[in-house]
């Protein structure tokens, strides 16, 4: 299961492949405290029991018919305070990859979440450590709906309930690794603008007016990210930041 190699210089070389597991997030973490580990060891389940998403929320994902896969990167070339510019990349890459097969209403959620129309397609956990003032080490978790058509959540949505298409997982995943390490190598070659022009045209409800909460509800309209990843916010003419955790979209 997944032996089919992606087309990259190190991302997904190494599969470590489990049947099932917990979480891919924490099993790479595991194998990322070897240093003999190399950079792009991807760690993906086709029974993930215990995913996590943003928020401390648990993803759901029917074995055997999802992407659920956690990626070691090792990101030192970022100091701290580019955390930020490190989901960008990551989150654009993912909607690199499903532009390929999907039309044209996929969207970038704001942090990390990508979207279909008002959907949930997928999520993104990124879990990294740092060490003087650089990010040292990253596990980039990725969870795509692909094949499933029941979800808990009515607010999900897969790649087969959009297209009536049944797709080869072990196909998709190096196409997707291949997208992940050429956003990642743009990211190293500091083209920070091209990935963050990137995110933000995609960005769903980028310059639109909509109602947020965050210590009250109330309107405004997005007009970018900020150096650290707040979203900026234009409410009633004033500009407002809001860090992940203190708003919420409604």
């Amino acid at each position: 299961m997944y032996n089919i190699p992606p087309n990259t210089l190190f991302v997904g070389r190494n599969i470590v492949y489990l049947p099932s597991c917990h979480s891919t997030n924490d099993i790479a973490t595991s194998l990322s405290r070897d240093t003999n580990v190399t950079e792009g060891t991807t760690v993906v389940t086709s029974n993930q029991t215990a995913g996590r998403g943003q928020r401390g929320n648990s993803w759901e994902a029917e074995p055997g018919k999802n992407l659920t896969f956690s990626v070691i990167l090792k990101p030192s070339f970022l100091q701290a305070s580019e955390h930020f510019q490190l989901n960008m990349a990551v989150s654009t890459a993912c909607y690199s990859f499903l532009s390929q097969y999907l039309p044209e209403d996929i969207h970038i959620k704001w942090p990390n979440d990508l979207y279909f129309g008002h959907k949930k397609l997928g999520g993104i956990l990124i879990e990294s450590v740092i060490k003087n003032n650089r990010l040292q080490e990253a596990v980039i978790g990725i969870g795509l709906n692909i094949n499933q058509q029941q979800f808990s959540e009515p607010k999900a949505t897969s790649m087969k309930l959009i297209s009536r298409v049944e797709y080869n997982l072990e196909k998709l995943l190096p196409q997707l690794l291949t997208s992940l390490e050429q956003f990642y190598l743009k990211l190293k070659a500091r083209d920070l603008s091209y990935i963050q022009n990137n995110y933000l045209k995609n960005l769903y409800f980028y310059q639109k007016k909509r109602t947020f909460k965050s210590d009250r509800i109330f309107e405004g309209t997005i007009i970018g990210i900020d150096e650290i990843g707040r979203l900026l916010l234009d409410v009633e003419g004033e500009i407002h930041r809001f860090s992940f955790k203190e708003i919420e979209f409604l």
